[in-house]
């Protein structure tokens, strides 16, 4: 354990962060500072006061204003909800003023992935069952559950049968934005490269047709798909199959004709600049933005100096910290589609009589985090240091390799499944509280962001950035994550895989009204 009861990230902010629990009279300094103590317990990853701090002055944290006391604050003492609010803030975009150098190329590297006669490039080989709406989902997962992993041991190189099931389908607007919405989220996971084939089941009198999916999502057409080239996907209605039983019967046979020919795959070396990797933090706590999030955006910056691709996710947890990114967007139109996002996430929650700052979430509260802005600027760290190169809409492809953003809502499953159907073929997701989470079809690494979380979860997290805090780099977590990243696009199973954790996390993200 490091003898440093605090960290402070950033030479202006006048708050730090506890390494551990820290009890009361703990002294400690930092350059610039006089002596100080605790005048009260400070939990991990909360914050302790540098300075006496007048009531409406800003509170800094990454050098950068994360709220204004409500309070007077004295040295010490522990800033936290009880004495901060979020507050206004004025930020300045500055678009395109930091636009960072290109990292220096890296080539050679590969992983061991499958190639698909498309070209493109798989880390798993799962077949996938796609319900077009919940009224289809329980027959989708009773075919799915016919392949247990006796049957299923008889394909080695198949990593399983998927049911790609939700809660929506049904009950909005025909062509409406909703609609298109979840038909390019369904065509985004059918078309993934670790589906290696898939059928599509409906109930037959739905919204959410299963000709409108095959038509909109570009499904009909074989050719470039992930689809086998020889085998046109099935698509089912249990309406017209005469019931849950007899299609249930017919998926099942469907299935098993396709199992031998999407066990003919093999694993072959492929560039590292394959690896779309879609970024996720969950569960967040005060270290997330000290420990696991910074490693990880050093991971991004290789896979970017690599030629690869990395997705930042959740824009309502960019809002406070966005003018880091439009300044460092490649154009002024990047840098304005992003804030047009954020626009939107602000008229669409007002709405609902409700904020954009809403979070943090009681347990990101209970972690130590104070403000939606300190949440996001710790967030943002995920992306690493290269230039935002686009924007994307939730599950829209993403074709532009570097460091890019996708538009998802904060909520974990719905923001990872809006990465996936974009492409991402690996995802990493860090957390201080420990988030339980995988994601079928694309495996998910977890990080864990301090110690004492990682040993109590370790059947569940796949590295620990906490050792950050005993004195290790976060350019050594960052490469150990980085190795990781490519081991498990090569087939290294993560331990939300082992669990077998990943049937259920599949959820369309939709935001209109249900009529």
């Amino acid at each position: 354990m490091t003898t440093a009861p605090f960290v402070r990230l950033h030479p202006e902010d006048n708050i730090a962060v506890a390494a551990r629990k820290v009890p009361e009279a703990t002294p400690f300094s930092f350059a610039g500072t006089s002596d100080l103590s605790t005048v009260e317990p400070i939990e991990m990853g909360h914050k302790v006061a540098l300075r006496s701090i007048d009531a409406g002055q800003p509170i800094k944290k990454f050098g950068q204003t994360i709220g204004f006391a409500s309070a007077p604050i004295s040295a010490g003492a522990w800033v936290h909800v009880h004495n901060v609010t979020a507050g206004e803030l004025s930020l300045d975009y500055a678009f395109c003023s930091e636009i960072p150098a290109p990292p220096t190329p890296i080539e050679g590297r590969t992983f061991m992935g499958y190639r698909r006669p498309d070209g493109r490039a798989a880390t798993r080989n799962y077949i996938g069952i796609i319900s077009t709406v919940n009224c289809s989902a329980t027959a989708s997962k009773y075919a799915a559950q016919k392949f247990d992993t006796a049957l299923l041991e008889q394909f080695p190189n198949v990593d399983g049968v998927v049911p790609l099931v939700h809660k929506g389908g049904c009950a909005f607007q025909f062509g409406g934005e909703d609609h298109k919405q979840l038909t390019r989220t369904l065509s985004g996971f059918a078309r993934h490269p670790n589906i290696a084939a898939y059928i599509v089941l409906g109930l037959g009198c739905e919204t959410a047709q299963a000709s409108f999916l095959m038509e909109n999502g570009g499904l009909v057409q074989l050719g470039g798909t992930s689809q086998l080239p020889s085998k046109a996907p099935l698509v089912m209605n249990i309406q017209e199959q005469g019931g849950v039983a007899k299609t249930v019967n017919r998926a099942v046979a469907a299935i098993r004709e396709l199992l031998p020919e999407v066990n003919k795959v093999q694993r072959v070396p492929i560039p590292v600049s394959e690896i779309m990797l879609g970024l996720e933090c969950g569960g967040s706590d005060g270290n997330s933005g000290t420990t696991a999030n910074p490693a990880l955006g050093y991971c991004s910056d290789l896979l970017v100096a690599h030629g690869g691709t990395a997705i930042l996710s959740e824009v309502t947890e960019i809002y406070g910290g966005e003018h880091l990114l439009t300044r460092r967007s490649v154009s002024r139109d990047v840098g304005e589609a992003l804030l047009e996002r954020i626009r939107w996430w602000i008229e669409y929650t007002g709405k609902f009589g409700e904020r954009i700052d809403i979070n943090p979430s009681v347990g990101n509260k209970k972690g130590g985090l104070t403000t939606i802005y300190e949440k996001s600027l710790g967030a943002i760290a995920k992306g690493g240091t290269t230039a935002l190169r686009a924007v994307y809409k939730y599950a829209e492809p993403v074709t532009e390799k570097g460091f890019v953003v996708m538009d998802t809502p904060g909520y974990d499953p719905a923001s990872v499944t809006g990465m996936v159907a974009g492409g991402a073929n690996v995802c990493c997701f860090t957390t201080g509280r420990g988030s339980c989470f995988g994601c079928k079809p694309v495996p998910t690494i977890k990080i864990a962001t301090n110690s004492p979380m990682y040993n109590r979860m370790v059947d569940d997290m796949d590295i620990n950035a906490g050792r950050i805090l005993d004195g290790a780099t976060i350019e050594e977590v960052g490469r150990e994550i980085f190795e990781e990243v490519v081991a498990v696009a090569s087939g290294k199973q993560t331990k939300s895989e082992a669990q077998g954790i990943g049937d259920e996390e599949f959820c369309p993200w939709t935001y209109g009204p249900i009529t």
